[in-house]
């Protein structure tokens, strides 16, 4: 399991149970994060805070995951992005793809 979930107001938090995300997970992540989409999740809000490292397949499952949220009516918010992982959202320009926040809380008032 990679993916902790809990409900919170009318957002799924998913927690991101990994230090490392990449290649070797992203497929199992991507596979998480739709079956939650399909359950009817409108708003998902992804907590990188334990996670230390992004590659471009964890990214790119993260993108899959959007595609189906948005084609269901919802979306997805990231929170809790390191320094290093949020310069890289911002090269790949996934910063304009995705509401990004800094914690759940500014996630869930829309700051």
């Amino acid at each position: 399991m990679i993916l902790q979930t809990h409900l919170l107001n009318n957002a799924l938090i998913a927690d991101i149970l990994l230090k490392e995300a990449n290649l070797a997970n992203a497929e199992q992540f991507k596979s998480e994060l739709m079956s939650l989409i399909n359950k009817g999740n409108k708003y998902v809000i992804v907590n990188f805070e334990q996670v230390i490292y992004v590659d471009s397949s964890f990214l790119g499952a993260l993108v899959s995951a959007l595609k189906l949220a948005m084609n269901n009516g919802g979306d997805i918010a990231v929170v809790g992005l390191n320094n290093d992982i949020r310069s890289l959202f911002q090269l790949v320009r996934l910063d304009k793809v995705f509401r990004i926040y800094t914690n759940t809380q500014e996630a869930l008032t829309g700051a």
